[in-house]
């Protein structure tokens, strides 16, 4: 009789995403090749968390207030959870969003419970409300099914797109809390039509691997114009990645990072361009050239 391997501990490495991408609110994102967490479970009779990496002074350890604590509670599924953090909290690429769905994925292989990914997206987006205040898919979404998905109540599509991607985070700190807040609370009818025919541009886009496509639909006259008072020097960025080659430019998620939309070819100058931008601006700030990649891996 073959011996069967008890599973101990799981890892999982859970990409960087970005959500909203304009025109998209609380419903696109993508998952990005870079940067990543990675998160170790081991079964335990409670939950306890650790936190290491970049701004991990910053993050809760507490279960009832980290995103990983939160899952593992919904899971019914105790765990020591370590998470050596690859992506910077308050950033605008799922930091919280990450751990709540690498989480979500070992959780699952280390008690065997079988559920689909896509089931859990739900179970990781309760999660973020530990981070954000209420619970929403649009990170969690690409960072356990990769490519480009479209979260609504109704379900997730997933679109299998391979674009260039550069994001340009600022060493700024911005709160998605207060991001939300300060968001409007109607849209007018023109802005409303025009919004959908940008979403439905991008999507276009990503279908058929499209930059030109995709930049034209990240354009957004609603969320974005905002939260861009929230960015120093965000105009004078977006121009320089313009000019650099980009087709659009918009914040990522809540902010502070900045995404384009490369031509094929000119991922080093956009990234050269914001930096430098930024710098003009008295702000220091790190530039990945990326692109849009698979969801969290697991690690038996």
């Amino acid at each position: 009789m073959p011996l069967v391997k008890r599973v101990t501990m799981v890892t999982v490495r859970a990409p960087a995403t970005v959500a909203n991408l304009g025109s998209g609110f609380d419903v696109f994102g993508i998952a990005l090749r870079q940067p990543a967490d990675i998160i170790h479970v081991e079964k335990a009779e409670e939950t306890t968390i650790q936190v290491n990496g970049i701004g991990s002074n910053y993050i809760p350890t507490s279960p009832k207030k980290n995103t990983a604590g939160v899952v593992a509670e919904e899971l019914d599924a105790p765990a020591t959870i370590t998470i050596n953090k690859g992506i910077r909290p308050s950033s605008g690429l799922g930091s919280s969003a990450a751990s709540a769905a690498g989480t979500a994925l070992a959780l699952n292989a280390l008690y065997g419970q079988e559920l689909s990914r896509e089931e859990l997206v739900w179970i990781a987006a309760k999660g973020e409300s530990a981070a954000s205040g209420e619970p929403h898919a649009d990170n969690v979404a690409p960072s356990l099914l990769g490519g480009f998905t479209i979260a609504t109540p109704d379900g997730i599509t997933t679109i299998d797109a391979h674009l260039d991607i550069v994001v340009c985070l600022p060493e700024i700190t911005v709160s998605t809390r207060n991001a939300r807040e300060m968001l409007p609370k109607s849209v007018d009818l023109h802005s409303h039509v025009q919004t959908v025919g940008n979403a439905a541009t991008l999507t276009a886009g990503m279908t058929q691997n499209n930059p030109e496509l995709v930049g034209r639909g990240l354009s957004d006259s609603v969320v974005t114009p905002t939260r861009t008072n929230l960015i120093s020097g965000y105009e004078s960025v977006h121009q320089a990645a313009m000019d650099a080659g980009a087709t659009g430019v918009t914040i990522g998620g809540s902010g502070p990072t900045m995404l384009a939309i490369p031509k094929k070819g000119k991922s080093r100058e956009v990234a050269s361009a914001m930096v430098s931008a930024f710098l003009e601006q008295g702000v220091n700030s790190r530039a990945y050239q990326t692109n849009i990649g698979p969801g969290a891996e697991l690690y038996l």
